[in-house]
């Protein structure tokens, strides 16, 4: 079956937080990482049997849902999760939150690659701890990791976890096998955890392979805890589905008791179905998908190259989030943000949401009909082309 991902869905007026949010009616949102395509329909055909039943009260995880995301990752993946190390929660942010608060005591250090996720910051200071960054590098076309600066962050004995995002938001990074090797070397001879947010494993562009960090060795099993959703790739963020994977016991326990404390303990039965039916039925779809959002990417990437060529964008290799340097026009980002949204009607995400390191660049959601592209690149155009007047 042949997915159709140029079809333009509206979506104003359905309290989508990504297109009602602007006040202006007429801005065009490419900011807040949900997708503008229609799910698999296996998992529209799942939700509604559901609904049809009528009765939603408090939802029994069964079988079928461990079984699926473990059939998944050891097909897809070559990662054997054992039901035992898993335990689902709503979300892979009140996930991360829990981890953290099973790792540190107030006052430890958390360690981050900046520009990275900005709720990574908000989790971290929630738990009372101190943010320490060991920010990417970035060349003009993609990062690379400062592993000489990584070491002497995690020397510090404060520094308890790091938290890795793999593959990497906002850099479009999928992290190699060798660099994760690596970044276990070096934490784990200093006692250092390490938390893998791996929402993002699924959108990695052809000619990239993810790798699960916990999969990388006994020992990186061991010493990590991975989180994991279908929520990205299967643009299904609003039922409130995730779940962490620990095969230390006693850690696992600790995680368990953050997970009730934080009051993030219980699911709904629409994302339990939904990851059943993703897992189970939308492997084609997610294909055809990728092939579409590397088809937005090239075609970004050609716009940019011929009209915008001093706001270089970064090599994309998994995620749907382009970052985009926009030194050129020597503004902050936030009022790059701001007036972009007020002069061009286009909203994007300013780079400093994301670390100080992110000043100067802007981040772009292409997880859309190419038609919407156009259109926002072409608003781009325009804006920065009244600017250098």
């Amino acid at each position: 079956m042949k997915y159709d991902f140029d079809e333009v869905i509206p979506r104003r007026h359905t309290n989508s937080y990504k297109w009602d949010s602007a006040a202006d009616p007429d801005v065009l949102p490419m900011w807040v990482a949900d997708m503008d395509f229609r799910i698999a329909p296996a998992i529209i055909d799942a939700l509604e049997q559901r609904v049809r039943h009528g009765i939603f009260g408090y939802t029994r995880v069964p079988d079928e849902y461990y079984d699926a995301v473990i059939d998944w990752f050891g097909r897809k993946h070559q990662w054997r999760i054992e039901r035992d190390w898993m335990i689902y929660t709503s979300g892979v942010v009140p996930a991360i939150s829990a981890v953290i608060k099973a790792l540190t005591v107030p006052g430890n250090k958390v360690l981050v690659q900046t520009p990275v996720y900005n709720c990574f910051f908000s989790s971290i200071r929630n738990n009372g701890c101190e943010i320490v960054c060991n920010p990417l590098l970035w060349n003009g076309t993609t990062f690379s990791i400062d592993f000489d600066d990584l070491e002497r962050k995690v020397s510090d004995p404060e520094v308890k976890v790091m938290l890795l995002c793999n593959p990497h938001n906002p850099a479009g990074r999928v992290w190699s096998r060798e660099e994760l090797l690596h970044i276990g070397e070096i934490c784990f001879r200093h006692e250092v955890r390490i938390v893998s947010d791996e929402i993002h494993c699924e959108l990695v562009m052809p000619g990239h392979v993810y790798t699960p960090f916990a999969s990388l060795s006994e020992e990186c099993l061991a010493q990590s805890v991975t989180c994991i959703s279908p929520s990205k790739a299967f643009n299904i963020a609003g039922l409130q589905i995730a779940n962490i994977v620990c095969a230390d016991e006693e850690l696992l326990h600790r995680i368990d008791k953050a997970i009730n404390v934080n009051e993030v303990c219980d699911v709904n039965p629409f994302g339990v179905l939904a990851t059943i039916a993703a897992y189970n039925e939308g492997e084609e779809w997610l294909r055809q998908l990728i092939d579409y959002l590397q088809g937005n990417y090239l075609y970004m990437k050609a716009f940019c190259e011929k009209n915008l060529p001093e706001f270089p964008i970064a090599q994309l290799e998994g995620t749907y989030l382009v970052w985009m340097d926009c030194r050129k026009l020597s503004m902050f980002s936030e009022d790059l943000e701001h007036d972009l949204k007020v002069e061009a009607g286009l909203w994007l995400n300013a780079g400093t949401m994301y670390g100080e390191e992110g000043e100067g660049f802007m981040r772009w959601n292409i997880a859309c009909p190419q038609t919407l592209l156009k259109e926002g690149l072409e608003k781009f155009c325009k804006f920065v082309h009244n600017h250098s007047l």
